[in-house]
């Protein structure tokens, strides 16, 4: 009856082969495997690289497509740099607190991946097509190895306030974090930046801030917990800063939080993904029209408080073509009293006030409002098994979970950018007592994440050596298949960013990565979930 196509919108998807895996990447393209420039000599000018430490949330890490596996570990950051700065003469050991597990465990399917047989990281299966987690994965394992020996200070998952919480270490406490859990020096007593402090770095690079407000905008701004105040991020961020400056000789580069709205996760399901035919468009109209009077009875009536613009807004309307979804707006009034009164009054039956009540604080997404990545399992699916009147997002309301409304949009980018500003006002401060601390702004409209989301107002994408690479997980983009996270290639992007503000402030002399030399991202090959006998 309904013929709905809910199809993630991958520019390119069939256009560009892609390997997908590492090793048959490099063998073909070890010609253009990272190498110095013999005319003009590496240096590290005024930083000190022997003891290079990376510290942050997954960005740091090294998680990709949804888990931390082997090869996004061997991808991370920290390792892109490191193998740069040995042309300067730095040591080549970067010490990870290394995870053994090819696909790791899909944290986004599976939470705190305390499940005995895990789903796996994220691949791209083109059937979809979307991103499908392997069949097999891996509890996550404890780090066998030192934390004073490590690099590597990146935790999935952490906020700033996490760094300098010995909880985050306990099992037993609800501030656990397993990545941390798994290296930490004294698990439930050490804290990351305690770790980091004993490692007696020389130079640093803090990338840490983004998960104070990614958490709250991947819950659909309904988590408020996962939305760290500003008061308590100036505190944090500025204990961190001050524990690393006063506890170690170290010099290094802090970023700030990128524009986390335009990353793939919220971009790849449009606000209008409900392509109706002329029939159905009808029908629905039909069975809508009842609700619509509703609206129009309680605007007209002085007995309510709900005017004309605010039935307006709720009104559920559809036409052939693509349309917005119907979703749930917890900033609209609950309408739950007014439809009582009205079953009260006898104007509507109790069989009709029940039909309502999915309603009470319904409507159709605007354009410029997001829908989350994983609202692509759940849109067309019934409602009601077996009641073909009841798909998710058209007939029934899409949960406030899987949308970021005009509010929420408004809400997050405040954060985001008070969260910039104060991470910004510290490093100032601290460098006024010794200029230790450069700013990688994340933000310029010229700089790598400007041109890979347009924030210059150009055509969102990178040119790399003449190759255009896209916003987003296709085969030719920079994004692994969570959304959120870049690829290797990517990351490599970044990691030419921050040698670029290195060699800026620290008068550096460092080859760039060679970005296309690594690979993007994976295809599903039969080991998918989906694509498993019976699935």
């Amino acid at each position: 009856m309904y013929k709905l196509f809910y199809a993630i919108l991958i520019a390119g998807l069939f256009l560009v082969s892609c390997d997908g895996e590492f090793d048959s990447l490099v063998d073909a393209n070890a010609e253009r495997n990272p190498i110095p420039d013999m005319e003009v000599e590496a240096s590290q000018g005024d930083a000190d690289l022997s003891n290079f430490v990376s510290i942050g949330n997954s960005l740091t890490a090294g998680f990709m497509d949804g888990a931390l596996y082997n090869n996004g570990q061997r991808f991370s950051l920290g390792a892109l740099l490191s193998a740069q700065f040995e042309h300067t003469g730095a040591p080549s050991v970067f010490n990870q607190p290394n995870i053994n597990s090819v696909n790791g465990c899909n944290s986004v399917i599976q939470g705190n991946c305390q499940s005995v047989n895990p789903l796996g990281r994220f691949k791209l299966d083109t059937d979809i097509p979307g991103p499908s987690p392997t069949a097999s994965g891996d509890p996550i394992s404890g780090y066998d190895g030192e934390a004073s020996s490590l690099n590597n200070f990146g935790v999935p998952g952490i906020r700033v306030g996490g760094l300098i919480e010995p909880q985050v270490g306990n099992p037993n406490s609800a501030l656990f974090n397993p990545y941390y859990a798994r290296f930490a020096s004294s698990p439930g007593a050490s804290t990351v930046i305690d770790d980091v402090i004993s490692a007696n770095p020389t130079f640093f690079t803090l990338w840490a801030g983004n998960n104070d407000v990614l958490g709250y905008a991947l819950s659909g701004a309904t988590n408020p917990n996962a939305l760290t105040s500003s008061e308590d991020f100036q505190n944090q961020f500025q204990v961190v800063i001050q524990q690393l400056l006063e506890n170690t000789s170290a010099s290094g580069v802090v970023a700030n939080i990128p524009p986390i709205l335009a990353v793939p996760v919220f971009r790849a399901v449009p606000y209008n993904a409900v392509p109706l035919d002329e029939q159905t468009a009808t029908q629905l109209n039909n069975n809508f029209q009842a609700f619509n009077s509703v609206l129009d009875g309680l605007a007209g009536s002085p007995f309510f408080d709900f005017d004309e613009e605010d039935a307006e807004r709720r009104k559920v309307r559809y036409q052939a073509g693509n349309n917005p979804i119907l979703t749930v707006d917890p900033n609209l009034k609950d309408l739950s009293p007014e439809f009582d009164q009205l079953r009260a009054l006898g104007q509507i039956s109790e069989e009709q006030r029940a039909a309502l009540q999915p309603y009470v604080q319904a409507r159709q997404l605007q354009q410029g409002e997001l829908v989350l990545l994983s609202a692509a399992a759940v849109l067309g699916t019934l409602a009601v098994p077996d009641n073909p009147n009841t798909p998710i997002g058209v007939a029934i309301p899409l949960g406030a979970e899987f949308t970021l409304t005009m509010e929420n949009l408004v809400e997050i980018e405040t954060a985001r950018q008070t969260f910039n500003a104060i991470i910004e006002g510290v490093v100032t401060s601290a460098n006024a007592a010794g200029n230790r601390l450069a700013l990688y702004d994340t933000n310029r409209p010229d700089g790598a994440f400007g041109q890979i989301f347009g924030l210059d107002g150009s055509t969102p994408g990178i040119t790399i050596d003449g190759v255009r690479l896209q916003p987003d997980f296709s085969p030719n983009g920079v994004f692994s298949t969570d959304g959120v996270h870049p690829n290797p290639r990517g990351t490599a992007i970044l990691a030419n960013e921050f040698i670029r503000v290195i060699e800026s402030e620290f008068n550096a002399v460092i080859p760039r990565v060679d970005v296309l030399a690594l690979p993007g991202v994976s295809l599903c090959a039969g080991d998918c979930a989906g694509q498993q006998a019976g699935s």
